[in-house]
């Protein structure tokens, strides 16, 4: 494969991953668990703020309660996100900010966190195949998460 054939698959291929985040961005906004889940494959590795420490996969019925204890859409910002492709694999990372307000809470949610998605290209177009998002905590002893942290 040439060079320039090779580019092009590489940018279409990164325009159409940013694409699958910017749905799955959308769908938070609107609260749609089945938007959310829909570009994931079914056995995808989770690992995300929410105990276990890992789920298989993002389901509807995990995802739509949590969903419903927001009172304002979810707001969800990437910053310095990076994606590599390799052929039929591509994995990206950066900075992600979520925002809303939850329900009973005495303030809104608004705080930075690390994002590394793990994608898989099929005849089904792209899926996420692994995700993990994580706060950083102090290392002071307090164990308290870093929520004040900005890229």
């Amino acid at each position: 494969m040439s060079t320039a054939v090779l580019n092009t698959h590489v940018s279409i291929a990164e325009a159409e991953i940013r694409e699958l985040l910017d749905s799955i961005f959308q769908a938070h906004h609107d609260k749609s668990a089945a938007a959310i889940a829909a570009p994931y494959a079914s056995n995808a590795a989770i690992f995300d703020l929410s105990p276990p420490l890992a789920h298989p996969g993002v389901t509807v019925e995990r995802k739509q309660p949590w969903l419903d204890s927001w009172e304002t859409p979810i707001d969800l910002e990437f910053r310095n996100l990076r994606i590599t492709v390799s052929g039929e694999h591509a994995f990206g990372h950066g900075f992600l900010r979520m925002q809303g307000k939850k329900k009973d809470a005495d303030r809104p949610v608004d705080f930075w966190m690390r994002a590394t998605y793990c994608f898989a290209h099929s005849s089904d177009g792209w899926r996420i195949v692994h995700e993990h998002t994580s706060v950083p905590f102090y290392m002071d002893g307090s164990l308290r998460p870093a929520f004040d942290l900005q890229p």
